[in-house]
């Protein structure tokens, strides 16, 4: 019997490790590095943010982006016209208020986008 109580209360020592005299400088050393780091990190992102959206906004204008967006608009317009002629036989047009349903639905889902965005900010500061 004097075995069992010898392991449990080896076990249980060994469970709870002592407390090291330089415990409370070495967390407070850790966080200050990790504080730091996130400081740096977050320059980072942001550099490389800026970085790429000149990149991108250099290929947009090297890519003619602007005169394929004029293309599409002249198809759209086509393609709107020739739905016009059949639209009455379409009842699903009438359903969704001709095609303004679909537009305050995806602005309703992008106010909720920015809230879950505001909420993320607000919880990092």
């Amino acid at each position: 019997m004097a075995e069992v109580d010898f392991e449990r209360r080896l076990e249980r020592l060994f469970a709870e490790a002592p407390e090291l005299p330089d415990s409370r400088s070495f967390a407070e050393r850790i966080e200050r590095r990790l504080d730091r780091g996130w400081t740096m990190r977050r320059w980072l992102i942001g550099g490389a943010g800026v970085v790429g959206g000149i990149v991108g906004a250099s290929q947009l204008m090297l890519s003619n982006f602007f005169q394929r967006v004029e293309t599409a608009e002249d198809s759209a317009r086509l393609l709107s016209s020739g739905l016009s002629q059949v639209a009455p036989r379409a009842e699903w047009m009438a359903m969704l208020g001709g095609g303004g349903g679909v537009v305050w639905i995806a602005s309703g889902l992008a106010v909720l986008a920015m809230g879950f965005v505001l909420t993320r900010v607000i919880e990092e500061i």
